[in-house]
């Protein structure tokens, strides 16, 4: 909530330049709001404030002040392709990649099979690594990959996106 006070105003008219954050174009009071932001660059509006002191029937307007609220989009990260490779093979960087513009997007990575040669959790892309199966049957791993985007030092975390390294016995 964004809550404004004033020595002598005891109401507080304001507008939104742009509702697309999810906020209506006018009010008074303080602003509180769910943000939204459904394109995939930030969006900024500006905010208006009037201070109004309502004295019995008298109405007096103050000076407006004006300030900004910028929404950042959700994280994404495009879906990969499920990846299959022999024992032995050595694989290809596997690089994610978003949709978002501006700011930047980063990404963790979970394995949950670490015998197939992959470590277990990483950080941005995956590097080429060597795929590894001793068994007599595939095993598979499951890539679990969380985005977050940064902007003007504001982190969004956003959905997750799975996707299986399978690695083939000799």
């Amino acid at each position: 909530t964004i809550v404004f006070s004033g020595t002598s105003a005891n109401l507080f008219t304001w507008t939104n330049s742009n509702t697309a954050i999810g906020l209506v174009a006018n009010g008074t009071g303080n602003i509180s709001f769910t943000a939204t932001n459904t394109s995939n660059s930030p969006i900024t509006s500006t905010i208006t404030v009037t201070p109004v002191n309502n004295v019995s029937t008298s109405f007096c307007d103050g000076n407006p002040i004006t300030f900004s609220i910028t929404v950042n989009p959700k994280a994404q990260v495009n879906s990969i392709n499920n990846q299959t490779f022999c024992n032995g093979d050595t694989s290809a960087l596997i690089e994610f990649s978003t949709v978002n513009v501006d700011g930047t997007t980063s990404y963790e990575w979970t394995n949950n099979n670490s015998t197939i040669g992959l470590a277990s959790s990483g950080t941005g892309n995956i590097a080429p690594f060597t795929a590894i199966n001793t068994t007599n049957s595939p095993t598979v791993a499951t890539i679990t990959v969380t985005p977050t985007y940064t902007n003007n030092g504001i982190s969004c975390i956003g959905d997750s996106i799975t996707f299986t390294i399978t690695v083939n016995p000799t």
